[in-house]
């Protein structure tokens, strides 16, 4: 704690600019970056949902493998593109999605490609993206940051509980109000930078069963801190139970 912050608030920062100083600080800035053009997050984004990174970066590299050109792929049998994005899960119900999105894009604008909504404002990207099969406010979300550069915040697993329990969101709002909530309070140049510090927080030390708030440089105004069961520490070992000698057993009288 400096001398600036005395009690572990600064009254010149709102409670998310304070949060992203200290996790910048701990963790290094966050520049932001772009990942590729809009249809590739779009689908990346899909393959993504309900699994870990691994699996999803590896179906998306087969999916392309299989099918480097997303207009063939909307001509594709629906059982290629499943068999192509098995790693990802829940395969047959992607490739519905990611087959009906490719369609879908064709239909109204002629090929399957993305690279129109750069001219479009941020709203009507949404709107547009909200439209087409599998896609909700995280997954559109994620194209408007990452590719598309809008200040956009998609809320994740870990952003949501993050932001729930440092206080920012209430503790019964949804991932779907968060958007919004927390659009309000990070400031727009910074919401990159909150998007991934947050997650890299989540994983690393706000668990979601037992967060690590001896480790965390937040706990001392973060309202949940110290309220879950410790994790264990690492490379400990556990604890003997004291030695007691036993009484001699006496000899029995003759």
């Amino acid at each position: 704690m400096t001398a600036a912050e005395p009690t572990g608030r600064n009254p010149q920062r709102s409670p998310a600019s304070l949060v992203l100083h200290r996790l910048e600080k701990a963790c290094g800035k966050r520049p932001w970056k772009t990942w590729g053009p809009p249809l590739d997050e779009l689908i990346a984004t899909v393959l993504s949902q309900n699994t870990n990174d691994a699996n999803s970066g590896a179906a998306m590299d087969r999916l392309q493998a299989a099918l480097p050109d997303w207009n063939r792929a909307a001509d594709a049998p629906l059982a290629k593109v499943a068999a192509a994005i098995r790693p990802a899960g829940l395969h047959r119900q992607k490739a519905r999605s990611i087959r009906g999105i490719l369609r879908r894009i064709r239909a109204d604008h002629g090929a399957a490609d993305l690279g129109f909504l750069r001219r479009w404002p941020t709203d009507r990207i949404r709107q547009y993206l909200l439209g087409l099969p599998g896609v909700g406010p995280k997954t559109a979300a994620c194209v408007l940051l990452f590719s598309l550069r809008r200040p956009v915040l998609p809320v994740d697993t870990h952003v949501h509980r993050v932001s729930r329990r440092l206080g920012l969101i209430g503790p019964r709002t949804s991932a779907e109000q968060a958007h919004d909530l927390l659009a309000g309070v990070v400031p727009a140049a910074k919401v990159y930078a909150f998007h991934v510090l947050l997650i890299q927080h989540g994983r690393e030390v706000c668990h979601a069963r037992r967060p690590d708030c001896a480790a965390c440089c937040l706990n001392d105004f973060c309202p949940s801190a110290f309220t879950f069961p410790a994790p264990p520490r690492r490379n400990s070992r556990p604890m003997r139970p004291p030695h007691v000698s036993r009484p001699a057993k006496r000899k029995a009288r003759t």
